[in-house]
């Protein structure tokens, strides 16, 4: 099962100059919240944000990872 810091680390890897939060909201290790700050975001729809996000992932969405709220933001 994934860890909070398993899906910042990746989040972080994966799009460049982001800022991850993630909280696992049942303690089972497969529903998460994340919130991530972006500069790509910048110009995007929520909707690619999120798809952005999703992206990292993959397949584990769904599988390992059963559940994942997101809040997207670009860099302030």
């Amino acid at each position: 099962m994934p860890s909070t810091d398993d899906l910042k680390q990746r989040i972080e890897a994966a799009i460049p100059g982001s800022t991850a939060e993630v909280t696992d909201l049942t303690g089972t290790e497969d529903h998460f919240r994340a919130i991530v700050i972006a500069p790509e975001f910048a110009g995007m729809s929520r909707i690619e944000q999120h798809r952005r996000v999703y992206a990292v992932f993959g397949a584990d969405i769904g599988g390992p990872i059963h559940a994942l709220s997101l809040v997207t933001k670009a860099e302030a």
